[in-house]
């Protein structure tokens, strides 16, 4: 009997243990209104996962935590949001990874271009301990994140020509991600980069200030840039990934099943979110044709050139990050890529 009675009151005592957690009432959260600010229109996938997001945290807090969002840059660029975050005045943004390099430049080796083939190789990165590293050293910086979301594969716009091989791009005036990684390469390719927040871009390309950008089809097709820019290429140089954020200052205060409710709703929000990215960018491409923009695809090899372009300086770059981030940053890509 004894061998048969223990299981039984492990498993009893293991039970009870686990009863305050499922027992999470109304009471055990506060009321408390959550700014979450974005750079992306009400339409875009971005947007989708905070309403999703918003839904669920409502659900499991009893209608206590409400999200507010603030979508199309309302409360200002990605740098200027960061700070909001870090001075504790908003509390959630979603800004792309690649606005994060200025403070913890290892961000930057996301931005590694022609790393990932594949939305398989990119969740597996990034969910897995290299993105997990990443996410470790943002809480001394005051942020703290809650995974990644999807903004797919970046592709090249422009008003001059199609994009067929790295020769295409030289002489082209494009606007890029103010980061290392996007100017640096886009140099290597004889493009004339040219850093400029989000916001500005869509005037800049009507005024015909820069021929060209480089955005995932969802974000092309949301902002309306069929009717400033000619040509779409699909390069998929770089799988371009957002980070839900919450300030330090603010998720400092929460209660340990507040906490756990923002955990839980941005982990279920993730699936969803990437799932409707994905579908999305399937569908913008059709889209973006029937809006009048004349696409095309690279083939392998013009692929496999460009990635020998920017490969020296992915290299160069790569020497002045944390050699034990790049390290697991290369090990992870062996793994995924099996």
């Amino acid at each position: 009997m004894k061998l048969t009675r223990r299981p039984l009151v492990a498993a009893c005592l293991t039970a009870l243990l686990a009863l305050p957690a499922l027992t999470a009432t109304a009471q055990d959260f506060q009321e408390r209104t959550i700014k979450f600010g974005h750079l992306n229109n009400a339409d875009h996938p971005v947007s989708a996962g905070v309403k999703k997001f918003a839904e669920l945290l409502a659900a499991k807090t009893g209608g206590k935590m409400k999200v507010q969002e603030f979508p199309a840059s309302t409360l200002g660029n990605e740098l200027q949001q960061q700070s909001a975050l870090q001075g504790g005045v908003q509390e959630m943004s979603a800004p792309a990874t690649t606005s994060l390099a200025g403070i913890v430049k290892e961000f930057g080796l996301i931005d590694f271009p022609f790393a990932v083939s594949d939305f398989g190789q990119a969740d597996a990165l990034l969910d897995g301990p290299f993105g997990q590293a990443l996410l470790a050293k943002l809480p001394e910086k005051g942020l703290v994140a809650l995974g990644y979301w999807d903004l797919g594969f970046r592709n090249v716009t422009n008003s001059k020509r199609p994009i067929t091989k790295p020769e295409d791009l030289e002489g082209l005036k494009l606007r890029v991600i103010p980061n290392p990684v996007f100017l640096e390469t886009f140099k290597a390719f004889k493009a004339n980069p040219l850093p400029m927040p989000f916001a500005e871009l869509y005037g800049a390309l009507e005024s015909r200030a820069v021929d060209g950008q480089e955005n995932p089809f969802a974000v092309i097709l949301s902002n309306k840039m069929y009717e400033v820019q000619k040509y779409v290429s699909a390069t998929n140089h770089v799988y371009a990934a957002n980070i839900v954020l919450v300030s330090k200052r603010f998720w400092d205060k929460l209660s340990a099943a507040e906490k756990k409710a923002m955990n839980d709703a941005a982990n279920e929000a993730r699936s969803y979110q990437r799932t409707t990215s994905r579908a999305a960018a399937q569908k913008a491409v059709a889209e973006l044709q029937a809006k009048g923009m004349q696409y095309n695809e690279l083939t392998p090899a013009a692929q496999n050139a460009m990635s020998a372009i920017a490969k020296p300086v992915t290299d160069r770059l790569a020497a002045s990050y944390d050699p034990a981030i790049v390290k697991l940053y290369n090990e992870e890509l062996v793994r995924i890529r099996k």
